[in-house]
């Protein structure tokens, strides 16, 4: 029997719906594979700001750190939305990322044939659809200085600065060309080196570190071509990386091949161990989305499928890992359907419901 730490930090939105059965997902998977899961709960995000000022603590980054791993919902909302605000839901995030030096963000794309209808692309350009995008995570736009917004001359102006450094660069591509290699060996590196000068560094030191790997073959795109491959040949990429905003922005996109956000899961890791686990941060890319909030049709698969990738990189427990994936896969190929995913006439399930549909399949 082993025992794990899990730092709960629900957010904003829908974060309290869908984390509240990634937890319950957790403790089915230990009562049927005899595992304790130790939860501490926190706020982040909005919450946190509303209660403390701050959108996170130093006492939950610390004991993010102690912890085996983060499960995390979502955050922001309009009521924290002014640009003009001080403090914003989106800080907490980034904070953990940074403290925990969480540098790598998997992101599995797949397109189910089950649900190939939810997608507006046409079926067969969906088919075989297969793919893992890893984005920088630490670096890039978002952390880079000078980051300012200020008057000068009586005129409004701002500045984000997109900062790499070559070593920052190399282990994305490292991790890429371990990746590509279990998988099928096809590694597409995103940038926009025709003009940026930190895009060209990306390209040179990914094209520099390519002969380590003479079995995967290296493909470069341009991330305005990137968007257009992803929606007419989806199904030819494999391994993708990508820097911080490019691989936010074309993940997002991506999402839709899947035929909803609600179904993409994340896993963002660190340097991990010599046994391949470590400390993580398990987060649906869906956001928050407070337009639903609170009605109980949240898709929670998402937040399973990131719960199975929490159970494989921070416990090193794929056999439950698969299990909770295969309960996820054959709830979907037997009909069952929250409303992002379903087909118009379809009798949908709400989010609780659609849970229990999956946990009843663990081990079926």
């Amino acid at each position: 029997m082993a025992t794990f730490d899990i730092l709960v930090l629900p957010g904003d939105g829908i974060g309290p719906e869908v984390t509240a059965e990634g937890r319950r997902a957790l403790e089915a998977i230990g009562e049927r594979f005899e595992h304790v899961f130790r939860f501490t709960p926190d706020t982040v995000g909005g919450g946190a700001i509303d209660a403390y000022g701050v959108a996170i603590r130093p006492e939950t980054l610390e004991a993010a750190k102690r912890s085996d791993a983060v499960l995390f919902g979502a955050v922001g909302g309009p009521k924290w939305d002014s640009p003009r605000a001080p403090v914003r839901p989106e800080q907490g995030l980034l904070a953990l990322r940074r403290e925990l030096g969480l540098w790598a963000n998997l992101r599995p794309v797949k397109a189910e044939p089950a649900l190939l209808h939810a997608s507006p692309l046409r079926p067969e350009v969906l088919e075989g659809v297969d793919m893992l995008v890893i984005r920088e995570l630490t670096s890039g736009i978002y952390f880079g200085t000078p980051q300012a917004r200020r008057v000068v001359n009586g005129r409004r102006e701002a500045v984000d600065t997109d900062y790499y450094n070559e070593e920052e660069v190399a282990r994305v591509a490292h991790l890429g060309f371990r990746t590509a290699r279990e998988r099928r060996r096809h590694l597409t590196s995103v940038d926009k080196a025709n003009v940026l000068a930190s895009s060209r560094l990306w390209r040179e030191v990914v094209s520099e570190i390519a002969p380590e790997y003479p079995d995967v073959t290296l493909e470069h795109v341009l991330v305005d071509a990137m968007t257009m491959h992803l929606i007419r040949r989806p199904a030819s990429f494999d391994v993708v990386i990508a820097d911080n905003m490019f691989g936010d922005i074309i993940t997002d996109e991506a999402s839709m091949l899947g035929g909803s956000m609600g179904m993409l899961p994340s896993a963002s890791l660190g340097t991990l161990r010599e046994d391949g686990l470590g400390l993580g941060l398990y987060e649906p890319i869906h956001g928050s989305a407070p337009d639903i909030a609170g009605k109980g049709i949240a898709n929670p698969l998402a937040m399973l499928l990131c719960t199975a990738m929490l159970l494989r990189h921070s416990c090193g427990l794929e056999e439950e890992a698969r299990a909770l994936e295969r309960a996820v896969q054959r709830a979907v190929e037997d009909g069952l359907r929250t409303p992002d995913i379903a087909a118009k006439g379809e009798r949908t399930l709400g989010t609780r419901e659609m849970a229990d549909a999956v946990l009843e399949r663990i081990g079926g």
